[in-house]
């Protein structure tokens, strides 16, 4: 006798691969470059001071015979980190954690934890674009003055990395290493790629050992050790109000460029902590995961920090 199977049977499904992936990520570049760090603090306090030493002024008159010197001033001068407190975090619930076909918790700690490191390392850039130094793309026929008169042709070139490197090694900012840093978007080192052509740039096994190798890092070119990221500054529609153009701010930096200091107590450190948070609810169905960090960021010497702001040929965006 013939057998049918009906319709209503729920047996097909769809399947679910138990591997769960993440948006896609770019490395934390910024935090590194604070090379300045509060390891030696006298006390708490609710700022970190560093203290720089002014150079005497360099004598170059012969000493009388019978006369005394005549004693020089000694000054100093210093950089306040301002500490903040900084932190973020999820609550799971008990319906999410009871019906969930993968694991919860590893995946919130893995999110509450990048979130960490992403909002120092942002934290740091904000603090490191925000310097006093800007030059501005002469790709174009007329150079720009200010950030809102960036236009589309306003690309940067060689000769503009070699202004930057320049005016450093006369402000007598250090190196580091064998030479400066540079952090520069993608959309922008297309533009220097292509006018330098790939034989310019020196990749980074010729210069250096493997482990010395930055994060990110591309290669040597005019000076620079050049790391393209996405994570450079971008300031969208910032520049010349006719064209709604996209600004990039490439950054060049020396050694003590950002100095980084943060709270000692309740162990608080120079990375955030996750936190656990309590159960509070009557049924305890909320269960909270963050973390939190108190410090902050300050340009710790100005003259060891640059930035060109520039257009991209590949990276205009214009409104329609």
């Amino acid at each position: 006798m013939a057998t049918t199977i009906s319709t209503d049977l729920q047996l097909d499904q769809a399947a679910w691969d138990l591997a769960v992936y993440y948006a896609l990520r770019e490395e934390f570049y910024y935090d590194q470059i604070a090379d300045v760090k509060s390891t030696n603090t006298s006390h708490n306090g609710s700022s970190v001071s560093f203290t720089i030493m002014s150079e005497l002024t360099a004598q170059t008159v012969a000493l009388n015979e019978s006369t005394d010197i005549t004693p020089q001033t000694v000054t100093d001068a210093a950089v306040v980190v301002t500490l903040q407190e900084y932190g973020g975090g999820v609550k799971t619930t008990a319906r999410v954690r009871g019906t969930s076909f993968v694991p919860v918790d590893p995946i919130v700690a893995e999110l509450v934890g990048f979130n960490a490191g992403d909002s120092l390392d942002t934290i740091a850039k904000i603090e490191l674009q925000a310097g006093d130094n800007v030059d501005y793309a002469t790709g174009g026929v007329t150079t720009p003055t200010a950030r809102n008169t960036v236009e589309p042709e306003d690309v940067i070139t060689s000769d503009d990395i070699r202004l930057e490197y320049a005016r450093m090694r006369a402000a007598k900012v250090v190196k580091v290493g064998a030479f400066y840093v540079a952090f520069i978007h993608p959309d922008v080192a297309y533009d220097l790629r292509r006018e330098t052509g790939a034989a310019a740039w020196r990749d980074p096994h010729v210069y250096s050992q493997p482990g010395e190798i930055w994060l990110g890092e591309i290669g040597e070119y005019e000076g620079f050790r050049f790391m393209v990221t996405p994570r450079a500054p971008k300031f969208v529609d910032a520049g010349s109000s006719t064209t709604e153009t996209d600004v990039y701010a490439t950054l060049f930096m020396g050694r003590q460029s950002l100095a980084k200091g943060w709270s000692k107590t309740d162990g608080n450190g120079p990375m955030p902590k996750m936190v656990p948070g309590p159960v509070t609810d009557a049924l305890r169905r909320f269960v909270p995961i963050g973390w939190h960090w108190f410090g902050g960021y300050k340009r710790f010497r100005e003259a060891a920090i640059r930035r060109i702001d520039s257009s991209s040929s590949i990276g205009i965006n214009l409104d329609t």
